[in-house]
């Protein structure tokens, strides 16, 4: 038995031994996984010897990074404040997507107390509101039923006078009041890194250069991004934005507040049979599919743009505890559900999309100013957790952050510790 065991022992070592030298080999033939530059550096790339890496900048007195409702009425609400006080204010606004509102998802029951402060005419400019709320119901779901749940006035679920839009088209609309007043728009140019000052303070952002191989190498046509300096910079990146951790980190801005938490939301728009549409109507449910340790509900939006639509969605929060749990899978189970699929027969899907929602809530606010910047929107998380809501915050939140920016922009008397 003892010379069984030794000789199992040296073909263990002489397994391991061997395993160890093919892993080795192994790993000299594989290719690196990226060659990002934040990664590999370019000036230890050969790739990019003798490249010219000098980037054009541009000076400006505000660089908004985000074309969404909170950038938009930031820009929007400098540019009327400069107009009251006849002053000259240049507005820089860079957007990722190719058009403003193309990449604006959600599913948008609108309170419009920010847009009647922004523009009290709204009505005659046009903004895209066609379609008030006329009737709230709520429900809690079981497997096969559905038991109904008032919803008493002063509950945050209430929705008289409320509105619902397709979001993209009301940024759309947004982005065109912004240029009316002369925010200078660059939309298809994302923001890819931060620039500081000597001091620490921000100083501006720079955009995502072009002309790059999905090998990380240059090609004929790379262009350097453009620098956008400015004495304040505004980050609505919406949630969980890549520059925004950047600026947690640095500044220490969570130090004083909770952790935030997140949900996935999976949105469609359908046609439905203009039998089964009741514009006006918004529904929302919680429980099944979803079990009891699982954060979550649905909407059910009917819109009136002219022809029988509905958008519908499913929110997931991200702290589920069930690892094989499908957000997608239980979102196509929910649009069975008795109680929803007479809804949806005989309809088409004609969009679809998803996008990470904050549910940190007020406490889970983090510090919002740092020297040279502010967050604003859904980056820092200003969701109305109870309603349900935060395209209002939002847009409140920018309109205040550019009251507070123009009195320090006009104040003569001045005296800053950084240069942002």
């Amino acid at each position: 038995a003892r010379q069984c065991f030794r000789a199992l022992k040296l073909v263990k070592q002489d397994c391991l031994l061997s395993l160890r030298v093919s892993r080795c080999a192994s790993t000299a033939s594989v290719p690196r996984i990226t060659t990002h530059y934040t990664i590999h550096p370019r000036d230890k790339d050969k790739r990019w010897e003798g490249v010219n890496m000098e980037r054009f900048a541009e000076e400006a007195d505000v660089v908004i990074v985000g074309a969404g409702p909170a950038g938009l009425s930031a820009a929007i609400r400098l540019k009327q404040l400069a107009a009251e006080h006849s002053k000259e204010v240049r507005v820089c606004l860079v957007e990722k997507a190719s058009q403003i509102g193309a990449h604006t998802l959600s599913g948008a029951c609108l309170e419009p107390r920010s847009l009647e402060e922004l523009f009290p005419d709204w009505k005659e400019r046009g903004a895209p509101l066609n379609t008030p709320v006329t009737e709230d119901k709520f429900g809690i779901l079981t497997e096969t039923s559905r038991i109904p749940v008032p919803i008493l006035p002063g509950l945050p679920m209430v929705n008289h006078g409320n509105y619902i839009v397709r979001l993209g088209h009301l940024v759309s609309w947004l982005g065109e009041q912004a240029e009316a007043l002369g925010v200078e728009i660059y939309p298809g140019y994302a923001a890819a890194e931060v620039l500081f000052h000597e001091d620490g303070s921000v100083k501006g952002i720079a955009t995502n250069d072009v002309g790059i191989q999905k090998d990380g190498a240059p090609k004929a046509t790379f262009e350097r991004g453009l620098e956008l300096h400015a004495k304040v910079t505004v980050f609505a990146e919406g949630c969980h934005g890549h520059l925004a951790k950047q600026l947690y980190k640095k500044y220490n801005l969570r130090e004083n507040c909770q952790p935030q938490s997140y949900g996935i939301g999976l949105k469609e728009l359908w046609t439905i049979d203009e039998k089964k549409w009741k514009p006006g109507r918004v529904e929302h449910t919680v429980g099944w599919p979803l079990d009891r340790h699982t954060y979550g509900g649905s909407f059910l939006y009917h819109l009136n743009e002219r022809e029988p639509l509905v958008a519908l969605g499913f929110v997931v929060g991200l702290d589920y505890q069930n690892p094989y749990l499908n957000p997608f899978r239980e979102f196509q189970r929910w649009k069975h559900h008795p109680s929803v699929q007479p809804t949806l027969e005989g309809g088409t899907r004609i969009a679809y999309g998803a996008r990470a929602l904050n549910e940190g809530g007020i406490q889970s606010i983090p510090k919002l100013t740092f020297p040279g910047g502010l967050l604003i929107g859904c980056s820092p998380g200003l969701m109305n957790v109870p309603k349900i809501k935060g395209t209002h915050t939002a847009m409140k939140s920018g309109m205040l952050a550019s009251e507070a920016i123009f009195s320090q922009l006009i104040n003569e008397n001045l005296q800053s510790k950084t240069i942002g």
